[in-house]
């Protein structure tokens, strides 16, 4: 039997990269602390299912030392406006397979004649922040009137999002690593992040943060795409980000859900604190966090009050159970776009795309998840799942 040699170090740092303790994983792979003291090599096999388990490229272990990973594009994440320096295998697992999306998706559109969007970096960081947010509500349909009319705020971040793929932009929504429903994102190493390009501009949105946060964190990727700047982003509208990019982009996001002009108007100062929260959200169809900001904004809060309150808004929030994964067609839909799917599903059906290359890219392994897809989105043949 074939024996690999491999250094310990590369059995340590895969374990470090993943998040994992080795004792943890020797639950696993009983033998690995006997690789990683050196009393013993893995067979290939024994290696792949290392590799597998720590989400690790099998070809890294072989390297003579750590590879040094950074995000392939600007990365504004932080935490107490400290830099995070290490990304996780699914942090970067996810931004290539929306590279891989994107790449597909630019190609298609230059075979079929599509033309450069002219919003992808019309603005720049110098612009009037009001006037860019009107720009943006304008650019996609995201009108204040017909928000207001909708039942609930959720509708709202679904139309929200309708009308971003509308205007050409690539939405993907995901809370998880491709389709493995065993790999969940966490919303503490980030929260969306933005690839531009004029033919395919691409907005990613964690699905696991709260459906209160997304809203704001689609806001905030959408300035970026009109900056014209790719960027990894961990979005949050109770702060004020060091970096200019960043809090020029949470300033116009905030802007385009709540314009502070209108909430001036119609802002009551007199009134309790939870029930103008609720009237604001109602009114805007924001979540009360993005309500309570703007609330602060208009001078309704002192800083700390306002901490005080977003703290106690979050932990509400974050109590109030998750509903059900829904229908699971719509959901595939989400994670991977519905512009990109039917676009996919359209372009395999016409035979300019293998099937083997569209299941791939969508994340299914079934030719009747594809097929039920196509019909879910009405780009369908019709074929039965």
């Amino acid at each position: 039997m074939t024996r690999v040699q491999v250094k310990p170090e590369m059995l340590r740092w895969a374990c470090d990269r993943a998040g994992f303790a080795m004792s943890e994983l020797s639950k696993r792979l009983p033998q690995l602390s006997a690789w990683h003291r050196g009393e013993a090599e893995p067979t290939l096999k024994q290696l792949e299912q290392f590799a597998k388990a720590t989400h690790t490229p099998i070809g890294y272990l072989f390297l003579p030392k750590p590879p040094v990973e950074r995000v392939p594009i600007p990365d504004f994440r932080t935490i107490a406006n400290d830099r995070i320096d290490r990304p996780s295998p699914d942090l970067l697992e996810t931004l290539y397979i929306c590279q891989q999306r994107q790449e597909w998706y630019r190609d298609h559109a230059r075979s079929i004649g599509g033309l450069p969007l002219q919003f992808v970096g019309s603005m720049r960081k110098s612009a009037d922040i009001v006037r860019t947010a009107a720009a943006v509500r304008r650019a996609i349909g995201f009108d204040l009137e017909e928000r207001r009319l909708l039942p609930t705020w959720t509708e709202a971040l679904r139309r929200f999002i309708e009308q971003a793929d509308s205007a050409g932009v690539l939405v993907m929504v995901s809370g998880v690593v491709g389709s493995n429903n065993r790999r969940k994102l966490d919303p503490e190493e980030f929260r969306g992040f933005a690839l531009v390009d004029e033919l395919a501009p691409l907005v990613f949105i964690n699905g696991a943060d709260t459906k209160a946060a997304q809203m704001f964190t689609l806001a905030h990727e959408l300035v970026h795409v009109w900056l014209g700047q790719s960027a990894l982003s961990d979005a949050q509208i109770a702060t004020l980000p060091k970096h200019e990019t960043e809090r020029w982009c949470n300033q116009v996001a905030a802007e385009m859900l709540v314009p502070l002009e209108v909430l001036d108007a119609e802002y009551n100062p007199a009134a309790d604190l939870r029930s103008e929260m609720d009237r604001v959200a109602r009114r805007f169809k924001v979540s009360t966090l993005v309500a309570l900001r703007r609330i602060h904004d208009v001078g309704g809060l002192d800083a700390d009050a306002f901490w005080r309150a977003y703290q106690h808004e979050l932990a509400r929030l974050q109590a109030v159970p998750k509903g059900s994964g829904g229908d699971f067609y719509l959901t595939l839909g989400a994670r991977a776009s519905k512009r990109f799917a039917r676009a996919l599903v359209v372009s395999t059906l016409e035979g300019h795309t293998r099937y083997i290359d569209a299941l791939r890219l969508l994340g299914c392994s079934k030719l009747a998840t594809f097929h039920e897809l196509g019909n879910s989105l009405g780009v369908g043949d019709g074929v039965p799942a």
